[in-house]
């Protein structure tokens, strides 16, 4: 996997990983009498961190591992910065990136990891490490634990009940779309009433279009603004593609999306790789595959970024023990146990994955990957991601063109950049 395209940014986690329901629940297994145990807090399903935590617990019989999670993961932030800042906190948690990540640097609520306590940080790539690092003192903060990439994932029943293979031209896709819609099949689960959502679609299907990583380095370099029009053509490819969306598609949820997809009612689900595993495990009659849909004048690149980090609390009471569980989330054997539990790349390097869908990923992502563009101009305040983001919805209701999303983002990067 070219994780190389990543190293020119610190880059955040995003709201993506699979939020469902506003709940936290902590774990079944629970605090065992007469061990030490570890709190640790995150987003995303439970069972499976309960699973994959048990191997340390069976390599450490005087650890239990107590996870918690909170699956509104657009809620995190808030709950685990009260968390740290007061004396109810985890002993370690799943940071964001980047942005998101320097507030709690800056309040000193994270313990820096340093290679001595941590071996396995010195064997990272410096692109993926960089996602752990804080933006001022660039000491390392966590163990990055995941590499996403963008992509559409399709039925393959589907595609095969209609004649349809995956398309290598934009003509070719449309094609497939229109003799999906033909057939009273939703070509694309996708809405926009979650707009954090909006970006990431975007980028999926414009990244090739308006130039990749040589395109976020010129706008860094302020040779270039997003109001290019190559940039704004290619967020406009949403309004092209609004024919082969869900009727109404402003009041579509992201968990409305998944549902249309899992269910058969749609083709395909423009998204993220943590996809693989909410599908794998809610659509299990649906054999998935994955593309990179092509750009309007050539072929395209798959996005990707590095995910978030685990981290220390400045105020656990075990210091030594969180450690040693951090130093073990940095080896080869939690890697490989990430991804084949998770169904998504690990941040440990040197990790192959088992699955068949995740090496043909792999793959692609090792010659079309370009970063995400997001992930570069998410600061300031309100963040120019969610600055652009509700700037997208807005676009895909008719109230403004694209040229106006894009300048309002150029607005809003001015501020900071």
């Amino acid at each position: 996997m070219r994780l190389a395209v990543l190293a020119a940014a610190a880059l955040i986690s995003i709201a993506a990983c699979a939020p469902s329901s506003p709940s936290a629940t902590t774990s079944t297994t629970g605090p065992k009498t007469g061990k030490v145990t570890l709190s640790v807090w995150g987003w995303g399903p439970e069972e499976n961190y309960d699973k994959m935590f048990a191997e340390y617990e069976k390599l450490n019989p005087g650890v239990d591992i107590d996870a918690r999670s909170f699956t509104t993961a657009t809620e995190y932030d808030t709950i685990l910065s009260t968390g740290l800042a007061g004396d109810s906190g985890p002993d370690l948690a799943w940071l964001r990136a980047g942005p998101q990540l320097q507030p709690l640097v800056e309040a000193g609520r994270l313990l820096p990891l340093e290679t001595a306590g941590v071996p396995g940080l010195k064997d990272f790539d410096e692109g993926v490490l960089r996602a752990a690092k804080g933006e001022k003192d660039g000491k390392v903060y966590g163990v990055p634990f995941a590499v996403q990439t963008l992509q559409v994932i399709y039925n393959k029943k589907i595609f095969a009940d209609n004649g349809i293979v995956p398309p290598q031209t934009w003509d070719e896709m449309i094609s497939a779309a229109e003799k999906l819609k033909a057939k009273k099949i939703i070509p694309f689960a996708f809405g926009g009433k979650d707009d954090w959502m909006l970006p990431i679609v975007g980028s999926i299907f414009g990244t090739a279009h308006w130039g990749g990583d040589d395109f976020l380095k010129a706008v860094k370099a302020k040779e270039k603004k997003f109001a290019d029009p190559l940039f704004v053509e290619g967020i406009d490819l949403l309004n092209k593609l609004k024919p082969y969306f869900p009727d109404d598609m402003a009041g579509v949820s992201y968990t409305d999306a998944q549902i249309l997809f899992s269910s058969g009612k749609a083709a395909m689900f423009p998204g993220g790789l943590w996809e693989l595993n909410f599908f794998g495990e809610n659509a299990k009659g649906v054999e998935l595959g994955v593309f990179t849909p092509p750009a309007p004048k050539g072929p395209g690149l798959m996005p990707g970024f590095t995910d978030g980090s685990y981290g220390i609390s400045a105020k656990t009471r075990h210091k030594a023990e969180a450690l040693k569980f951090v130093s073990w989330l940095a080896t080869k054997d939690y890697g490989r146990l990430y991804t084949d539990t998770v169904r998504t790349f690990s941040a440990v390097p040197g990790v192959t994955p088992k699955d068949p869908l995740l090496k043909e990923v792999a793959t692609t992502f090792d010659t079309k990957g370009a970063t995400y563009f997001m992930n570069d101009f998410a600061y300031g305040n309100p963040s120019s991601a969610a600055v652009f983001s509700k700037a997208l919805q807005e676009m895909l209701l008719g109230r403004i063109t694209a040229r106006q999303a894009a300048e309002k983002l150029d607005q809003s990067v001015t501020t900071w950049l």
